[in-house]
């Protein structure tokens, strides 16, 4: 893994390399995204099942597009009931993470007669993407439905490609039940992004679509916001660890590898003040490439988004991180929750030595979508909050609004906006 002097020059570069892989810049499968929406927008089910055919290679029809209970109880005795246990506990972790973030609508009073307040309310239906094919990750499920059934949100579905046979994994399905979704439906890409967003005579329109995808997919949603809300147009994964000499070079190789192996586009970044550490690390994960299963995607990675950084303070390293605001940063350092009171963006911060990314992933109970190619600058995990809606609640009495009319009125005025002043006037003529 390549080693550089952590300079402005190369920082500059990097982050150019890395804002280079969002979805924004994937201009020449727009018009081919776009073909799809408008079509699946005015044919409904008909174009639907058209493109499930053309590029899943699955015959659908109104009667099978949904999948059943059977199918579903199937999936269950098909995955290994181990697993299904340990996805029950990390459901648990979830929903109990999640229920410390919820809001409740509140009022205040004065005795003047205002009342003033915000009314917190939950979508009425939300809907989950998960991929299909090589990428089919059950923990995902957890993260996008767990959060919209703790927020109240009455109705979940999930959209999933099938294979050729019409079949969904059955670790979406099982997920899919453990986490509370209420509807899953057979499609994929572009097409099922557009069937949530406008609606078929199949698929309900939703009111949000969350959850990860190819780049057919994140366009898609891309070009739905508006129509509906979106969690995101998520880019690559990407990691960063911030380490020092203290830390285990095997542990952070490991680490830099968990990430590297998702995808030819991801990052893996270190940063540390020890040159030694550097050429450890780099060392580990050589030895790491001879065994693991996904080595040729890891080396693709690395290749393209792959860096060790050695600067001369923990100063310089923390600046970094905030510049590349990392999806995910670990800090694993003789002092790392000292560190981390200087990290201002990040999408997740793991602490310490035995707090490897993977533990968010799965278990811990943290959301694991994240921004990413610097949107934690702006960006938050996925949360409760994204699946409600907040209102505010103005209401003032006769001798409330008498006492401020004239200042209402004089601002409307200061902007040219005179049938506003008026509305407030002619209640005291």
């Amino acid at each position: 893994m390549r080693i550089l002097e952590l300079t402005k020059e190369e920082q500059d570069k990097v982050l150019d390399a890395l804002l280079q892989r969002s979805p924004a810049n994937y201009t020449e499968q727009e018009a081919a995204v776009r073909e799809i929406i408008a079509s699946v927008r005015a044919g409904g089910d008909e174009a639907l099942f058209a493109y499930e055919e053309r590029f899943d290679h699955c015959a659908l029809t109104k009667e099978t597009v949904r999948v059943t209970r059977q199918e579903i109880e199937e999936a269950y005795r098909a995955l290994d009931p181990e697993l299904v246990e340990v996805m029950r506990r990390a459901a648990a972790n979830i929903r109990a993470f999640h229920e410390k973030q919820k809001t409740n609508s509140w009022i205040t009073t004065t005795e003047e007669g205002t009342i003033l307040g915000q009314k917190v309310t939950p979508i009425a239906i939300s809907g989950c993407y998960v991929p299909g094919g090589r990428a089919v990750y059950p923990s995902s499920v957890l993260m996008n439905v767990i959060p919209a059934k703790v927020a109240g949100v009455p109705r979940i579905i999930v959209c999933t490609p099938p294979n050729a046979e019409g079949k969904c994994p059955t670790g979406t399905l099982v997920a899919a039940d453990i986490a509370g979704v209420d509807e899953v439906y057979k499609a994929g890409g572009a097409q099922a992004i557009a069937a949530m967003a406008f609606g078929t005579e199949s698929v309900p329109r939703v009111d949000k679509i969350t959850g990860p995808g190819n780049i057919y997919v994140a366009l898609a949603k891309k070009a739905c916001f508006g129509y509906t809300g979106i969690d995101s147009v998520a880019g690559p994964s990407e990691i960063l660890v911030i380490a020092d000499e203290t830390a285990n070079p095997r542990y952070i190789a490991a680490d830099l590898l968990s990430q590297a192996e998702h995808d030819p586009l991801a990052s893996a970044i270190l940063l540390t003040t020890s040159r030694s550490f550097a050429e450890a690390v780099s060392a580990e994960i050589d030895g790491f490439l001879q065994t693991l299963s996904r080595a040729e995607i890891i080396r693709q990675s690395l290749e393209n988004y792959g860096y060790i950084f050695v600067g001369e303070t923990m100063e310089e390293l923390t600046e970094a991180a905030n510049a590349i605001a990392s999806e995910h940063m670990e800090i694993v350092t003789a002092n790392p929750f000292e560190v981390m009171t200087k990290i201002r963006n990040a999408g997740a911060i793991f602490l310490g030595p035995y707090s490897s990314e993977p533990l968010g992933d799965y278990y811990a109970g943290p959301n694991h979508i994240l921004p990413t190619n610097g949107t934690a600058r702006f960006f938050s995990p996925l949360s409760v909050d994204d699946f409600v809606k907040k209102s505010s609640i103005i209401s003032y009495s006769r001798e409330a609004l008498e006492k401020v009319h004239e200042d209402i009125e004089k601002f409307a005025q200061s902007e040219g906006l005179t049938a506003h002043a008026n509305s407030v006037h002619v209640r005291f003529e």
